[in-house]
């Protein structure tokens, strides 16, 4: 079986037994075709490469400034293939198994104040040019910041979601697993004031594209955000769809949300996904310390008292 095959069947497994995202096959086929260009200069080509060979190409990585993110990816990408080569009987090793992750730098992510997010609801208000392109907005941002949805879960959200007189969403996410979120009062009442705007569509999707038989884009969405960013008198540097994402998590936790809870709404897999909001229980804990220890007024004062010993 030649590499291209082998590369198909690894990215139809990826398809078909994960629920790999599209963006996710595109970004694997690229890598594996990179390995191949690397492996044929090193005279043994993709599917008889060994461990000495993936290690120069993962330096070679780190040399040509790719960042420790784009580095784990694609050593995920090579670890994944080659176990499906064993699997499939097509090598008797994993030669990525015992290559080291590079070392990824903390980052706490990135969200709004709950004022801000106030201000940001209230840039779909202004008098628009367009009506439907806030309504859009308003029910997006009221259902993104309500439940945490991710942008690629909100856009492919169907129509009948909005049926009856629930008040919970079903939702697909990565991998394919389902999970319910709750869409608030707010959030709902914004969705169906769009879905009468759009009945003309027939569209099956909540968030229909141009032509209404598909949904709207990515791309589509962050020009709407553009634009009621600056409504609202916000940097549109600093907002994106999971921007919105983190700051729901945040203010959940701040207000005393339970990590085990907000990792379903979320809809991570393992909870230490979950963990990077733990920076907010950390502030709150510090806080509550401070005002509440019996020691932490009282060592204060102590300290702010002059010494009287000779």
């Amino acid at each position: 079986m030649n590499v291209a095959v082998q590369a198909e069947s690894f990215l139809e497994m990826l398809a078909a037994e994960r629920g790999a995202a599209v963006n996710t096959l595109r970004a694997y086929a690229r890598d594996l075709r990179d390995l191949e260009s690397f492996a044929a200069q090193a005279g043994c080509g993709i599917a008889g490469a060994d461990a000495g060979v993936l290690r120069d190409y993962m330096t070679g990585l780190a040399r040509a400034g790719l960042s420790p993110r784009t580095q784990a990816r694609r050593l995920s990408c090579l670890k994944q293939f080659y176990l499906f080569l064993t699997r499939e009987g097509m090598r008797t090793d994993n030669p990525a198994a015992l290559l080291d992750a590079p070392r990824l730098p903390a980052t706490l992510p990135r969200f709004l104040t709950e004022e801000e997010v106030d201000a940001l609801l209230g840039g779909c208000d202004v008098p628009p040019d367009d009506g439907r392109r806030w309504l859009v907005a308003r029910a997006a941002l009221e259902i993104l910041y309500a439940s945490g949805l991710r942008i690629s879960e909100l856009l492919v959200l169907p129509r009948r979601a909005l049926a009856g007189d629930a008040r919970m969403l079903l939702v697909r996410g990565k991998g394919g697993r389902e999970r319910l979120v709750p869409l608030s009062v707010q959030a709902r009442a914004a969705a169906e004031a769009l879905a009468v705007r759009d009945q003309a569509l027939r569209s099956p999707y909540l968030f229909p594209g141009r032509d209404g038989q598909r949904p709207l884009t990515r791309q589509g969405f962050d020009r709407i955000l553009h634009d009621v960013a600056l409504r609202a008198g916000l940097d549109p540097a600093r907002l994106s769809p999971h921007v919105l994402r983190h700051s729901f998590a945040t203010h959940m936790l701040a207000r005393g949300a339970d990590l085990r809870a907000l990792q379903m709404l979320l809809g991570h897999a393992d909870i230490a996904t979950t963990q990077i909001y733990t920076h907010v229980l950390a502030e709150r804990l510090r806080t509550v310390v401070e005002a509440h220890h019996p020691l932490a007024g009282g060592r204060k004062g102590a300290d702010e008292q002059p010494d009287t010993q000779p």
